[in-house]
């Protein structure tokens, strides 16, 4: 198998460490394991490409590059540059500093690049390992992530739903905040909403008199509705949500075409 693996987090994030022994494993040892990845931290970015300008690219060692742009960016130079003449099989992308549950989705470079592979009919999963008190100062805090992503991805890839839709499936996979011991299991579960947080920003002004504003995101840490991906997290659950790129409100076609006739 040939993986392709990309982040939000940067060339040199820890969790890109993670995930390339878990790619590692996957591929097993007839397989290729290739990295493309933003050369700095592009988190919040959700499926932006750089269209404006040219995004530079370079090789730094084996299968391994950095590229100035997004991670969307990054999965295309995957696809179009350097994998071209043999393309991925698999692309995994994470994984994550902190949680993609609930309308992080909305967000997250890291679904982003997940997105963008399933655009071009690649297998695609984004996966995001949830912070909290339990884990974020443990030596390792992508233990969760590092133990059951290997055999839950073998499943996911031999048992899950992958079809051949325009707007094609793929997985967005957070691991609970917890040390991998204590992870109860895995459960599939809708996108989540939190009702009760949202991002906002808080306002600043520097030494020099010049505004300045930061965005702030709100508590991540309380269930959302009883069966979505954040309560599952936050019971101690890895979660398994199928995702499209499709936004439109099938459910509600009808019945505006009858009020606008």
């Amino acid at each position: 198998m040939r993986i392709l693996i990309t982040n939000d987090d940067g060339i040199n994030a820890p969790g890109l460490v993670v995930l390339e022994k878990i790619a590692a494993e996957l591929a097993g040892p007839a397989g290729e394991v290739w990295v493309v990845a933003p050369a700095f931290e592009q988190s919040g970015v959700a499926h932006c490409i750089n269209y404006t300008h040219p995004t530079m690219i370079a090789e730094l060692g084996p299968r391994r590059f950095a590229a100035e742009g997004t991670p969307a960016d990054c999965v295309l130079a995957g696809l179009f540059h350097v994998m071209k003449d043999a393309p991925p099989d698999l692309v995994l992308s994470g994984v994550n500093r902190g949680n993609n549950s609930g309308e992080n989705v909305l967000y997250s470079g890291t679904v982003g690049a997940a997105m963008e592979a399933a655009l071009h009919g690649v297998k695609a999963i984004a996966l995001s390992q949830f912070m909290s008190p339990l884990n974020a100062r443990r030596s390792d805090p992508y233990e969760a992530a590092a133990v059951h992503a290997p055999p839950l991805l073998r499943r996911l890839l031999s048992e899950g739903i992958w079809d051949e839709a325009d707007y094609r499936l793929f997985y967005n996979v957070n691991f609970p905040g917890l040390p991998a011991a204590d992870v109860k299991g895995t459960r599939v579960a809708a996108q989540g909403f939190r009702r009760y947080s949202a991002f906002s920003l808080e306002p600043h002004v520097s030494p020099t008199g010049r505004q300045f504003l930061w965005i702030k995101s709100g508590e991540q840490g309380r269930p959302t509705l009883p069966g979505t991906d954040v309560t599952a997290n936050v019971e101690g659950y890895v979660s398994v949500t199928p995702l499209r790129c499709d936004l439109t409100a099938h459910e509600r076609l009808d019945e505006l075409r009858i009020a606008m006739e």
